[in-house]
């Protein structure tokens, strides 16, 4: 490849100085096997160390191995295997809310950038990756660039499977990339203290990501949402941060739900087959006291097809008159956690499509042995006997059974939040029931605050009790305002009435280990009797106003589930007294949180909705504001 096939693309000048001011040799791969060859530095390799010489001392960031089934990356700095919530930087001075590069280095980003592109320019060999932030397919979309240093590839390698390459032969005459993202891992070590830090700098015409780490969850998973939430907030729509499914039950209804929430909120396992015990029954949860299952018979489980798993698009070219949202999945390929397969027949699908793919995968924090199946369930250890709690697969869309690659109404938009374990001893905010219908001002506002919630795995988190990851959940990610996010949710609520809103707790539901049971066990009801559009008169107010209402009783094939885990107060283990105390922790994180969207730029309506909670609003108000269930 020469430099001369960059001629069919639209750069911009300090882009085109990098490529055309290096001796390095400017590689544009064709083909997913020539990515894997690069991956590990050349033909005939099964073991790849990505080493920076930093200060004359050579450090070793990365192992790449060569497994039958694709490649296992596994980082020699135990911080780098999850993602920093504190990763983000802005190093322009377009509006945001996000910590700026002058703030939080106390310098201007100006000489540091200029300082990458120069070591770009000093490397043997250049990887460029042009890609497609969106849904290429559904051309709803921008296109993309990535430049890294050859050695770093397998990072492109999960790029390309993240947001689908586009190789050398097929890339368009007139390319003009819309975001790039630049890779320059040495820097976290010269100018950053060895953490994770991704800088976002918005230009008028393009939005450059530079990525200080190898760890793709920042940068080349979230990095890209960032780019998609950038234009969105300038176009008036968003990416949502949730997986979509539609369920066909085995009386041929159907259904659609949409599960939003924080990292670990259960998105990808509302898109998975509940996992069956032996004898083929559900494990709905364990009480922690006493070691009693509850257990639901499933004669039949439903037909999933999965739309997305973690960024939707609800992009305006897609909206129809059905006053029902309509998504679109964003990505290629699926990042997807299996801390929860931890021995074979876990999950059989997931376990097929990694042993036996149809092209290489890439695997990360999972043991890899070179030229032997790499087995999702052996995770790398971050110290003996401790496994490391993010192990990650790349899995493209293609490759899931029964995958929906169109735009999609939405009947039930869920909510989920990972929940502590709750008793009259040791009161905490597991006082969420398996199913609570929320009317959509009390759903807004879920959405505002979005729990991080409890034991996250998916990211660094050295702090205590719970944290809000920020509007919609997809806060991390965003570049811009927060306020603008948050009208533009509400907007969206208000011209979709008749998509209907649920909170779905996992991990504790009081004194029971849930897991992701109960998400399971309410997916299943809520397609088998057709949705939540509930009567009235079936519901109960939740003691606590912001969980809104609560089925009196809930049955499922015939079995009716115990009102414990539906009511959480009436758990003995719990009570009335264990429950309030929840109640406030709940809602004291609410008033704080919701402090920083009362401005000006707030909408009216959003104003409204605020004061009201902040002044312990019924939950009939609550229904008032925006008055559908």
């Amino acid at each position: 490849m020469t430099k001369s096939s960059l001629n069919k693309m639209i750069l911009p000048k300090h882009i085109q100085n990098i490529l055309n001011d290096t001796n390095a040799k400017i590689i544009i791969p064709n083909s997913k096997n020539e990515l894997l060859e690069l991956s590990l530095g050349g033909k005939n390799k099964d073991t790849f160390n990505v080493i920076y010489n930093i200060d004359g001392k050579d450090i070793k960031e990365a192992t790449v191995v060569k497994c039958k089934n694709g490649i296992a990356v596994n980082f020699e700095d135990i911080k780098l295997r999850r993602r920093d919530p504190d990763s983000m930087v802005i190093a322009d001075d377009l509006p945001t809310d996000k910590c700026t590069y002058q703030n939080r280095f106390n310098k201007s980003f100006k000489e540091d950038r200029e300082a990458t592109f120069n070591w770009l320019k000093s490397q043997d060999e250049i990887l460029v990756l042009p890609f497609f932030a969106g849904n290429d397919e559904l051309k709803i979309g921008y296109e993309a660039l990535a430049i890294m240093p050859a050695n770093a590839s397998f990072f492109g390698m999960a790029l390309a499977d993240l947001q689908g390459f586009i190789p050398l032969d097929e890339i368009r005459q007139g390319f003009e990339p819309k975001a790039i993202i630049y890779v320059a891992p040495p820097f976290r070590h010269t100018l950053y203290d060895g953490n994770q830090i991704v800088v976002h700098n918005r230009l008028d015409t393009i939005h450059e990501v530079f990525s200080y780490n190898l760890y793709p969850g920042p940068s080349a998973k979230k990095g890209v949402y960032s780019i998609l939430l950038n234009l969105g907030e300038k176009e008036g729509w968003n990416t949502l941060h949730a997986s979509t499914v539609k369920i066909t039950t085995p009386y041929e209804l159907t259904l659609t739900i949409m599960h939003e929430g924080a990292s670990g909120g259960g998105k990808s396992e509302m898109t998975e087959p509940f996992h069956r015990r032996k004898d083929g029954r559900l494990l709905l949860g364990t009480n922690i006291i006493t070691n009693e299952d509850t257990l639901v018979r499933l004669a039949d489980s439903c037909e999933l097809n999965p739309i997305t798993d973690d960024m939707a698009l609800a992009h305006p070219s897609i909206q129809n008159n059905s006053n029902k949202l309509v998504v679109a999945d964003a990505e290629y390929g699926w990042f997807l956690r299996v801390d929860h397969i931890n021995k074979y027949g876990t999950e059989p699908e997931t376990e097929r499509i990694c042993m036996h793919p149809e092209e290489p995968l890439v695997f990360f924090n999972i043991q890899g042995v070179p030229n032997s199946t790499c087995l999702i369930w052996e995770h790398t250890e971050d110290k003996p006997g401790v496994p490391c709690p993010n192990p990650r697969i790349i899995i493209p869309r293609k490759a899931k059974e029964n995958v929906l690659n169109e735009a999609i109404e939405v009947d039930i938009r869920s909510f989920g939040v990972r929940t502590p374990p709750t008793t009259k001893e040791n009161p905490n905010y597991g006082i969420i029931g398996m199913l609570h219908i929320l009317p959509p001002a009390l759903a807004w506002l879920w959405r505002l605050v979005s729990p991080r919630g409890f034991a996250n795995p998916s990211i660094v988190d050295n702090g205590a009790g719970m944290k809000s990851e920020g509007v919609g959940s997809y806060w991390p990610f965003a570049t811009g305002k927060m306020v603008a996010q948050a009208n533009l949710l509400l907007n969206q609520i208000l011209n979709t009435l008749s998509t209907r809103y649920i909170l779905i707790p996992n991990q504790y539901i009081g004194a029971y280990k849930v897991g992701f049971g109960a998400q399971w066990a309410t997916r299943e009801y809520l397609s088998r009797r057709g949705g939540c559009k509930f009567k009235r008169e079936v519901l109960t107010e939740a003691r606590c106003s912001l969980l809104g209402y609560i089925p009196e009783s809930i049955k499922i094939d015939g079995m009716l589930i115990p009102k414990g885990f539906l009511h959480v107060n009436r758990q003995p283990e719990v009570t009335n007294e264990a429950y309030d105390i929840g109640a406030k922790m709940l809602t004291d994180f609410f008033k704080k949180e919701l402090e920083k969207y009362y401005t000006k730029d707030l909408s009216p309506l959003g104003k409204q909705i605020i004061e009201a909670c902040m002044k312990d609003a019924s939950l009939e108000e609550y229904y008032n504001f925006i008055p559908k269930l």
